[in-house]
């Protein structure tokens, strides 16, 4: 039975029981569909090439170099925030705008839009459930980072009290808290960017077309943030402070423009998903 037939067939119920379903149907679609699958398994593979390279030209010895880098040689910990720092501007988004980007135009392609709209859940609901899904999937993607870099870096390197950026040193157990701190706040650092694939993918029946303009939209902004001449605008750009959580690799943590990201993030949220729900709603859906 397929996602549509199974919310139009259930029995009435309350809309919270309802959205819950939904939800379930579109985290359900978006982790077994085998891109998705393959794009967390390119970015697992990441980390692995990061520590390798770093390794080789290395030889395990510590050396100059960007801080990151230079701390990855003295304790394997440290290549999860490297490899954080590493698949930020690209890698990580250029997958999550595939995902946004695919979310209601893949629908409209493949001809299952309109029967999903047929049943009770309601336009609103389908789109607040592709964007937790969209959400749910930049958590995946940024832990799948996270857990490759820290095996690997436990298999390449020593591991120990952890020297953070500020020359402080924290046992391991809190390094680890660090590192699902910072993993968290680099996932919800894409959450401008969900809302962004998710108006590009209302405003076209084409997945491919949606998933390449998302795309276009991440690589174009990264342009812009990277010459000094835009500094007027620069910091209303959603991907400007992506960086920011190597504030929270030093003691104590600064939080200032890490809380300027995640409020950024939050206006684009409004603004996207706002501009989403009013084509998405006012949109004739003929497939």
């Amino acid at each position: 039975m397929s996602r549509a037939e199974a919310l139009t067939d259930a029995p009435p119920r309350l809309p919270a029981a309802l959205s819950l379903s939904l939800l379930r149907s579109e985290l359900a679609l978006t982790f077994r569909r085998a891109r998705t699958v393959t794009l967390l398994a390119i970015l697992a593979a990441l980390p692995v090439l990061i520590g390798v390279v770093i390794k080789w030209q290395t030889d395990g010895e510590g050396g100059g170099g960007p801080a990151f880098i230079a701390q990855v040689t003295q304790n394997g910990v440290f290549l999860v925030f490297t490899s954080l720092a590493v698949t930020l501007p690209v890698f990580l988004p250029m997958t999550v705008g595939v995902v946004a980007g695919d979310a209601v135009a893949g629908e409209a392609a493949s001809g299952t839009l309109r029967y999903l709209l047929v049943a009770p859940a309601g336009r609103t609901r389908l789109l607040v459930a592709k964007f937790l899904a969209g959400l749910a999937f930049c958590l995946a993607a940024t832990l799948t980072v996270a857990a490759s870099a820290l095996a690997t870096g436990a298999a390449l390197f020593p591991l120990g009290d952890v020297t953070l950026l500020s020359g402080d040193t924290v046992a391991p157990g809190e390094a680890l808290l660090r590192a699902v701190l910072v993993a968290l706040v680099v996932a919800a650092s894409l959450a401008g960017l969900v809302a962004v694939g998710l108006f590009v993918s209302t405003l076209t029946g084409s997945g491919i077309a949606a998933m390449a303009t998302t795309v276009v939209l991440v690589i174009t902004v990264q342009i812009l943030d990277a010459f000094p001449q835009l500094h007027a605008i620069q910091p209303y750009l959603f991907s400007h402070h992506w960086l920011s959580f190597g504030d929270l690799l030093r003691q104590p943590m600064y939080w200032d423009e890490v809380l300027e990201n995640l409020g950024l993030q939050a206006v684009y949220v409004a603004v996207f998903g706002s501009a989403a729900w009013a084509r998405f709603t006012a949109r004739d859906v003929t497939s």
